[in-house]
């Protein structure tokens, strides 16, 4: 099983629309997936990412718009005739079955010959590194090794688009990044399409190459990791992703100042010296927080209180230091209009 034995297969979503209990979920949706990208769906609980995977995977069926895979449309067609397959959340194995069975189910549905079966199964495990477990039931294996059972049986069926729901949310945190990176390696070695929901954002930023963050049924923006990060379209992408200081005004250059706006901070772009600094306000540290290879540092200005990462030396509570503000997004009715960097003097 190889880069070539994936169809090359986009994904289009064109005005899609779903109402469920009569309240609008996903309202007028566009999203364009390119053949060989991982896309994330991220957002909070009930923002309407599951819906719209569901849709993609065809157990829901649209109000409205169009669902185009493969470079054909497939919005009337169901999940099982469909060029795709999904890694469902608790994974769904078969408790009964073993490793082997529970990948070989779905192309014994199909009623494929034996000798593929046994084919493709086998490379499909060997993709997954599980093929010493092929006998093992899914009991005896562990959360990780359950979730790569989940995604060789979605990769033996070599979907044009692979679908992936909340994957590894059942996995410890430090499984969870080894499993994230071995998903990612994975799909880049394959070229495979894939759509990932997650409403984890450092999962989302670690394995994207786009993302779409969700609310309310809508996408507020799809850019590369880096862009949501740096260039948050609204003020909502601004406080999902990562951590920011929040202040009603604006932004003078130096400080804070009374205004109809809002002004967000990146803790990361705040600079705490021992001394005076170019546009450096004094400052008190009211707490420290260490978070291992850095520490968020809380500080108080004579206009705001400001959060800080800080790496190497760390200001003790009580110490009076200068915090400057080196970079800062104004955003206006919810949308970004200004992310001023200050250049020292």
């Amino acid at each position: 099983m190889t880069r070539s034995s994936f169809p090359a297969g986009g994904l289009s979503l064109l005005g899609v629309r779903k109402e469920l209990g009569g309240r609008t979920i996903i309202d007028d949706l566009d999203l364009t997936v390119e053949p060989g990208e991982l896309v994330s769906l991220l957002g909070p609980s009930g923002c309407g990412k599951t819906t719209t995977l569901r849709m993609i995977a065809g157990f829901l069926r649209p109000d409205g718009g169009r669902i185009v895979m493969a470079g054909s449309d497939v919005t009337a067609l169901g999940p099982e005739r469909r060029p795709s397959a999904m890694v469902f959340q608790n994974y769904a194995l078969w408790p009964h079955m073993t490793v082997f069975t529970n990948v070989a189910f779905p192309l014994r549905v199909r009623r494929r010959p034996k000798a593929e079966v046994v084919e493709r199964v086998e490379k499909a495990l060997d993709l997954v590194n599980l093929l010493h477990h092929r006998d093992s039931r899914p009991a005896r294996i562990s959360g990780g090794e359950q979730q790569r059972v989940a995604l060789a049986r979605a990769l033996v069926q070599e979907p044009a688009v692979l679908l992936l729901d909340e994957p590894l949310s059942n996995l410890d945190a430090k499984l969870r990044v080894r499993v994230r990176e071995d998903i990612r390696e994975l799909q880049q070695r394959l070229g495979i399409t894939m759509v990932v929901v997650t409403h984890d954002q450092e999962e989302a930023l670690s394995i994207s190459d786009r993302i779409a963050v969700m609310n309310a049924g809508r996408i507020e923006q799809f850019s590369s990791p880096t862009q949501l990060y740096a260039r948050p379209a609204t003020e909502f992408v601004a406080t999902f992703i990562g951590s920011i200081n929040r202040f009603d005004g604006a932004f003078d250059g130096v400080g804070i100042v009374p205004g109809p706006d809002v002004v967000g901070v990146r803790p990361e772009e705040v600079t705490v010296s021992l001394v005076p600094l170019p546009g450096a306000l004094p400052a008190v540290v009211e707490r420290v927080i260490p978070h291992g290879h850095f520490s968020e540092v809380q500080l108080r200005r004579s206009d705001v209180t400001l959060r800080a990462f800080v790496t190497g030396v760390v200001p003790v509570v009580g110490a009076e230091v200068f915090a400057a503000i080196d970079t800062a997004m104004t955003f206006r009715d919810g949308r970004l209009v200004d992310a001023r960097q200050v250049v020292a003097a």
